[in-house]
């Protein structure tokens, strides 16, 4: 199962680049696919029909009772073969509706292999914590699906309904799983039902977790989700909301029935809220136009029926629940398809412009008529049998169960209107209408679209007539509830004259008569006012929520970043600072200073992070604050701390080289300076502020009454990482995990700095010189400005340094820059290399390594950088990422966990060993994450605003530069306008 599962979702990463390829033939590779994994799932029967389960578990996270364990017992068994068998059906359907131009296709299929893996795994979960994964997993992708056509306004706002209301369900059903895992004490769903846990908690949980079953399954009062659905491409209207995501509240019911049926109040809840969606959903439908949304008013009518007959909490019940849950899936989805094919054909749905359809498509009227009577429940298809068994088991359970009676009646009612809209359906998409033109096609339908439907139907009519060998299945998977002993009526089309025939008989007859008149009435009755509906009352929540956040952002976000800061800061202050003044929990020894150099260093940084509140200028502000970094860098190296002193010198030059980058684009001094209250209000939150973070200091140094687990960590190192740098095994092996979320946060902050500044992408396509082309065009440059016979006329070093304005070349950073290049870049290589025994580690080296490049650009300007590094750092960030995450996850497929270490000495004779430890290959993907980010960085703020600046000269903007001017030194540098052409010809 879990290779089922890790096949899928690798089938569904590579899906998009198929699609890409060879367009909407991949659905027929996805098809077989799928059909593959019901096959495999097949393959299970034998044993699983002998009461055999088949449970996988893989540890992941213990402690939290989060681990991935799978089981496959009959329930699971029917409902895996009902998503992978639907899921191959509708994809080879899928072939045929999408067309080859459709730029969407690839991301649909991709989108909805996602759903199918989560759908499956669902059904499969056992862990209630990995079966919410999957839950949210099918949300998520829903609601991918449903806004498929983002251009349509509906698809958009009909999709964000849907993720709106299935995922507060989601919260919610979480709350109450993780209230039932604390009260039980197992986080098994299959434990959880044996030994269910008792008490207000439990009642509590239960309840939470229905709130989420009957948002899925769009049971009232959240029913409104599911029509306004039907903007989704038809497909996803019959996999989705007839065979697969609205039946996880349905399945999720029939799998607590037996341990929590007898939960206070759970029965009348589940009856009513049923009986209400039912007859609801089966009004609604008499009264649509739309052959769809008739379908989907259809499906929240009869998802209601499901979970009433769940919700009587009787064994019998639940084995009818059961059968009618298959029957519906096997009938609704081919109505779905039906009329995908009559859009897709004509272009047209409402029931008042379609005529004739019978006899342009007669084999689709037969595949639909026979969907039709299945729904309603006509023989010999497994609808009459689904239904009839409905009737008996309600009556069987009267007797029992009191509420079953009020379910008997509300699903005759139903079903009344069932046959009513069926026959509505049918009528309105098919028959020839006096009056109405025969409706033209438009597009003519592959006959390979006819394909899914009619199996659908195919099995719709065969389960009907072998209902009694399909009769054990599901007496085997319908769940046992304790206490009661009666076993469900068997499966079969004929049981005599019994009440249930008796009843099924009156519905069929009365629905087709209801028709007639619903008809009349339905041109004469005024439409339906959506004033006290459902979906009124969520447009008017959320209306109210987007006022309220209107209006508190209007409050809040005032654009002001002293006043946001000033909020931060005062909410710290006064529930920090409330808190310590409140417990006074203050140590019983002080010491002010524990060496004597601390005084000098803090007496520095003090006045220099006082002499930055008082600087005029944005350069002298950023300096001053640089050196209070520094400050702290010592008082680092001085306290035992080299690896974090190092690191934090180098943040601190790459910070401050930034703060330079940026500033030169403002302007050079501060802007008005604030009025004498403001400035000691800003006083007074800066005071709090350090007295609070310092009190807060003191408090935790002297709060310690156990040992520090840093204790232990020198040993971890050099047993479980084998290194003797505390800190760099940490980062790599240790706490690795938090270095791959830290190296993601990296890589977000990188993207978002080139989104500000670059207007289109990232990457640099400006044309690029051969060393060989950029001599030659800089010697032609030199030669029209400079006289031949200089003696300076000789080459740079620098790859494109001459390409720098003159005024604003420096010798002695140039000659400085050559010395130090290319020491920096083998230092960055040995504090990569040297620091899991060393100070260092990929961290320090990726800056060292940036910092080399800072340099460079210094002397030579973005043309140097470019021609040093013509790589793209978007990839060199990526390539980061995914060696480290490659290494955390490598040593899982050999039986270790992940991220553990594996090393070898190799033995270099007389110089020694050379220790090599697999953990180095994640510190490079540090490494090339760092180096990145300062690439990114510079190309950002460094080259780009070059760029932009030289732009301006260009235009006249903000240069001060006269562009008539007929000096010809100036008019010859080339900027970043010039073309390698115009280079050339220079």
């Amino acid at each position: 199962m879990t290779f089922i599962l890790l096949g899928l979702a690798l089938v569904s990463t590579v899906t998009h680049l198929l699609a890409s390829r060879i367009r909407c033939r991949a659905f027929y590779v996805l098809a077989a696919i799928m059909a593959a994994v019901f096959v495999v799932l097949a393959s299970f029967g034998p044993a699983v029909l002998g009461g055999e389960a088949f449970v996988e578990s893989i540890p992941w996270v213990p402690q939290l009772g989060l681990d991935i364990v799978l089981r496959l017992d009959t329930l699971g068994w029917l409902f895996s073969l009902l998503v992978s068998g639907a899921g191959a059906l509708v994809l080879f359907y899928c072939a045929s509706y999408f067309d080859d131009t459709d730029l969407g296709q690839p991301r649909f299929a991709a989108v909805f292999m996602g759903f199918a893996t989560s759908m499956l795994g669902l059904v499969l979960a056992d862990n209630l914590y990995l079966l919410f994964i999957f839950w949210e997993g099918t949300t998520v992708f829903s609601f991918l699906l449903i806004g498929h056509v983002f251009r349509l306004r509906t698809a958009n706002v009909a999709a964000l309904q849907a993720l709106m209301v299935t995922t507060f369900g989601g919260l919610a059903m979480l709350v109450g799983f993780v209230l039932l895992v604390n009260a039980s004490g197992t986080s098994l769903l299959s434990e959880l039902v044996a030994d269910p846990p008792s008490g207000m908690l439990a009642t509590v949980a239960i309840y939470l977790v229905v709130v989420g079953a009957l948002t899925k399954s769009a049971i009232f009062p959240t029913h409104f989700w599911l029509p306004s659905a039907m903007a989704a491409p038809t497909p996803v209207s019959a996999y989705l909301h007839a065979a697969a995501m609205v039946k996880a509240g349905v399945y999720l019911l029939i799998r607590l029935s037996p341990g929590f049926s007898d939960v206070p109040g759970l029965r009348w809840t589940l009856v009513v809220l049923g009986a209400i969606t039912m007859l609801n959903g089966g009004i609604r439908a008499l009264r649509q136009n739309d052959i769809k949304l008739i379908v989907a008013h259809g499906t929240v009518s009869q998802l209601g029926l499901l979970v009433m007959v769940v919700g009587v909490g009787d064994p019998v019940t639940t084995f009818a629940a059961l059968v009618m849950l298959f029957a519906h899936a096997a009938a609704k989805a081919p109505l779905f398809l039906s009329v995908g094919i009559i859009d897709y054909a004509t272009g047209v749905r409402d029931l008042r412009r379609l005529s004739g359809m019978s006899k342009r498509f007669p084999l689709l009227a037969v595949v639909s008529a026979a969907a039709a009577a299945s729904m309603a429940g006509f023989p010999v298809f497994f609808g009459f049998v689904a239904k009839e068994s409905v009737f008996t088991e309600l009556i069987a359970a009267a007797d029992r169960q009191p509420v079953a009676m009020v379910a008997l009646v509300v699903a005759f009612l139903g079903s009344l209107l069932t046959v009513a809209y069926m026959v509505r359906f049918f009528w309105g998409a098919f028959m020839t209408k006096p009056g109405c033109a025969p409706t033209p096609v438009t597009h003519k339908p592959k006959p390979m679209f006819f394909v899914a439907p009619t199996v659908f139907v195919v099995f719709a009519l065969l389960f009907g007539i072998i209902a009694p060998v399909l009769d054990p299945v599901f007496q085997l998977a319908s769940p046992d509830i304790p206490g009661v002993s009666e076993a469900a009526e068997h499966l079969s089309l004929w049981h005599g004259l019994t009440p249930a025939l008796w009843i099924s008989v009156a519905v069929m007859i009365l629905g087709s008569l209801l028709f007639f008149p619903a008809r009349k009435l339905q041109s004469k009755l005024p439409p339906a006012s959506e004033r006290w509906s459902a979906s009124h009352f969520y447009w008017l929540i959320t209306h109210w929520l987007d006022a309220f956040a209107v209006r508190m952002t209007s409050i809040t976000q005032r654009g002001s970043l002293p006043f946001y800061l000033a909020v931060i800061l005062l909410v710290l202050i006064f529930g920090v600072g409330g808190t310590v003044l409140a417990l006074r929990p203050w140590p019983d020894e002080w010491q002010f200073v524990s060496s004597p150099v601390q005084v000098p260093i803090a007496i520095i940084v003090i006045l220099a992070a006082v002499y930055s509140l008082r600087a005029r200028t944005r350069f002298k502000a950023a300096l001053l604050v640089g050196v209070t970094g520094y400050g702290m860098a010592v008082i680092f190296a001085l306290h035992g701390a080299p690896d974090l002193a190092l690191t934090q010198l180098l943040v601190e030059t790459v910070t401050l080289i930034a703060f330079v980058l940026v500033i030169r684009r403002l302007a050079p001094r501060f802007g008005n300076r604030a009025s004498v209250k403001v400035r000691w209000a800003r006083a007074g939150i800066g005071i709090g502020v350090g007295l609070v973070l310092g009190a807060v200091a003191l408090i935790a140094l002297g709060s310690r009454v156990a040992d520090p687990i840093s204790l232990q960590l020198p040993d971890l190192a050099v047993y479980g990482g084998h290194g003797h740098n505390v800190v760099n095994v940490m980062l790599v092996d240790i706490r690795g995990w938090d270095t791959l979320g830290e190296l993601s946060v990296v890589l977000a902050a990188a993207t978002g700095v080139a989104s500000l500044v670059f207007l289109s992408t990232r990457v640099d396509t400006k044309p690029k010189l051969s060393r060989r082309e950029a001599r030659s065009a800089m010697q032609d440059h030199m030669m029209r400005v400079i006289d031949p016979k200089d003696p300076e006329r000789r080459l740079s070093w620098l790859l494109s340094g001459r390409m720098l304005d003159p005024d604003r070349r420096s010798i002695i950073l140039e000659v400085v820059v050559r010395l130090i290049f290319h020491a920096l870049i083998i230092l960055s290589i040995y504090l990569l290399l040297a620091g899991h025994n060393l100070p260092g580690g990929g961290f320090a080296g990726g800056l060292v390594a940036g910092l080399a490049l800072v340099a460079r650009y210094l002397a030579g300007g973005r043309f140097e950088l470019r021609a040093t590094v013509p790589l793209d750092a978007g990839r060199i960030l990526g390539t980061g990422l995914a060696l480290a995450v490659t290494m955390a996850i490598l040593p899982m497929f050999f039986g270790q966990a992940a991220l553990a270490s594996a090393w070898v000495d190799v033995d270099l004779g007389p110089f020694g060993t050379l220790p090599f430890v697999t953990s180095t290959l994640f510190d490079v993907g540090v490494y090339l994450v760092v180096f990145g980010l300062v690439l990114d960085v510079i190309r950002s703020l460094g080259a780009e605003i070059d760029e932009h600046e030289e732009e301006d000269e260009a235009f006249g903007f903000d240069s001060g530069q006269d562009l008539s001017d007929d000096d010809s030194r100036t008019q010859e540098i080339p900027t970043a306008l010039t073309t390698e052409a115009e280079v050339k010809t220079r």
